[in-house]
């Protein structure tokens, strides 16, 4: 069966820290460019962090920079998130997609996932972030 499948959520107090992880299940990431996304209630869905493929850039959204960390290890990518705030309180997902550094570029620092078809689409982890 083909899925992504994330975990390490959790409840965290402000500046604490969680690490994300998505694994992928019935095919492998080689060439695929895979990206971090949240969703808060009552948001729409935004871009957080993302690796590129095949150059291996990295891409983070304003909000996150310099406190998130996105890395990649054979078939899974983490997301190590310090210095939580509860403005990042959400729903987190994994994505993966064959477009390349388009991908990264549209979803996480262009106009974000809004209606973009990615190939491969994570059920998410929760955060909660107390203050």
């Amino acid at each position: 069966e083909v899925q992504l499948v994330e975990s390490g959520g959790g409840l965290v107090q402000a500046g604490g820290s969680l690490r994300l992880s998505c694994a992928a299940s019935g095919f492998t990431f080689d060439d695929l460019a895979v990206g971090w996304f949240r969703q808060a209630p009552g948001k729409e869905r935004e871009g957080v962090s993302c690796i590129s493929a095949p150059d291996g850039n990295i891409y983070y959204a304003d909000s996150v920079k310099g406190r998130f960390t996105i890395s990649r290890a054979r078939n899974t990518v983490y997301l190590q998130m310090n210095g939580l705030k509860p403005d990042d309180t959400a729903d987190y997902y994994c994505a993966a997609d064959k477009g390349g550094p388009a991908f990264c570029s549209i979803t996480i620092v262009g106009p974000g996932p809004g209606d973009y078809d990615m190939d491969y689409w994570g059920t998410g982890t929760p955060v909660t972030v107390s203050s």
